[in-house]
């Protein structure tokens, strides 16, 4: 079981400045509006931190757009909703960090082709739960999720909707630990993006063939062999490569309980 509860909670605590600015062609008003400041957490998703940042730039845009879904981007590049805001941050800014980390609002011209629509935040759940079964069934073959109430999995989205952090770890230790001293989970949840944002995923044992913890400079060489001096960033830091892929997995997972990791 992940018992360092200090690295959890910071992970969990891990915050991103951000300064929100209404696209310019959108403004219908002579007044420009103010930007909008928040910070935001990492492990969040934007649908469930931007309702007052949407109800400040209501008033600015044309009353017929009102009622369209908003979108953000980042220097051009939509922003994928369904990804947590620390990943989606590493990912356009881990190679040159900018705080306030700053994103445009528009509410016309959905890229239909690039994201996911998300009318309200029952899409936002239904994604995040999907993810996490799909992480049970590579840790614990689905063993884990299959057993819980729906009052358990009611807590596990409530504690990360409402930012509670013994809320949700009260249920997410179960889907974090291993099962047995020796088993260890397995497979390892894990999904590295290149700077595109295309994503690698394939079946990752925690271990080596002889049995002992298989470390981050093991997983690139079988990765990436091509590729030696390629490192991986996640939650903002470079992993040491000595880092066993266990630890790292119980420890700086995201609350789906994958490891989101950027490529660098």
């Amino acid at each position: 079981m992940a018992n360092d509860r200090e690295v959890l909670r910071e992970i969990w605590d891990g915050k991103i400045p951000i300064c929100f600015h209404l696209a310019q062609e959108e403004i219908m008003e002579i007044q420009q509006p103010d930007p909008f400041y928040v910070m935001v957490p990492r492990l969040s998703y934007f649908p469930l931190v931007t309702d007052k940042m949407k109800r400040h730039f209501l008033r600015y845009i044309s009353q017929e757009n009102a009622d369209n879904e908003m979108w953000l981007d980042y220097n051009g590049q939509a922003l994928k909703w369904h990804y947590p805001i620390g990943f989606l941050y590493d990912l356009f800014c881990g190679n040159d960090p900018q705080l306030p980390w700053t994103l445009t609002v528009h509410f016309t011209k959905f890229p239909e082709t690039v994201l996911l629509h998300c009318p309200n935040k029952d899409v936002v759940e239904a994604h995040y739960m999907s993810t996490v079964k799909e992480a049970d069934v590579l840790k614990h073959r689905g063993q884990v999720m299959s057993t819980m109430q729906k009052k358990d999995h009611n807590q596990l989205w409530l504690g990360l909707q409402n930012d509670k952090f013994d809320q949700f770890w009260a249920i997410n230790r179960r889907l974090m630990e291993s099962h047995g001293d020796n088993e260890g989970f397995k497979h390892i949840p894990i999904r590295i993006y290149t700077d595109d944002g295309i994503s690698c995923q394939r079946l990752i044992s925690p271990k080596n063939n002889d049995g002992s913890r298989k470390t981050v400079q093991q997983l690139l060489s079988e990765l990436y062999p091509d590729k030696p001096e390629v490192k991986l960033r996640t939650h903002g830091v470079l992993i040491p490569l000595d880092t066993p892929l266990q630890w790292l997995s119980e420890h700086m997972s995201y609350p789906d309980n994958f490891l989101h990791i950027c490529l660098c």
